[in-house]
């Protein structure tokens, strides 16, 4: 079962802000930071990532240290969005690494995609290669990111 926003209590949501910030904290201290006792602490946290509202747990990787500080956002526009093409498309999308992030979006285009390499350069190959070969692709255009201004991994949970 899938818990909606206002099944979710005050301590529910505690350890929900304190795990986006660190999702590595022990059970104890994750327990006196949200004011129960471990017990009660352990059978939320394992309710909460039964139903689906915690997905997992990973590392945070910093891109730029990794070389990879070129982001450009997408606009895709396809020849055919029946569901099947759509299907094609996010199934096509979901196996490409490069690609962070694919929204499909209520505009003039169909898919907004956030993409990442490592330079302009390699951007221009892999829009030649990669995106323009996707399913369905009728045309596209970039949008060069200068900065990341603000970049949230998880939405307030208040």
């Amino acid at each position: 079962m899938i818990y909606e926003h206002s099944d979710l209590d005050g301590h529910d949501k505690a350890i929900l802000e304190v795990l986006a910030k660190d999702g590595r904290i022990r059970l104890t201290e994750l327990a006196n930071q949200i004011g129960l006792s471990k017990s009660p602490t352990q059978a939320r946290l394992r309710r909460l990532e039964s139903s689906g509202v915690i997905l997992g747990y990973r590392a945070m990787l910093d891109p730029i240290r990794m070389g990879l500080d070129h982001v450009a956002f997408v606009e895709v526009k396809l020849t055919d969005t029946r569901e099947a093409a759509l299907r094609a498309f996010n199934a096509a999308v979901a196996k490409v690494p490069e690609i962070e992030q694919a929204h499909m979006i209520a505009s003039h285009f169909d898919y907004l995609l956030k993409v990442r390499t490592r330079d302009m350069a390699r951007y221009r190959i892999f829009l030649g290669e990669t995106i323009s070969t996707l399913p369905f692709i009728a045309s596209t255009s970039t949008y060069v990111a200068m900065e990341a201004v603000k970049e949230t991994v998880l939405a307030d949970t208040t």
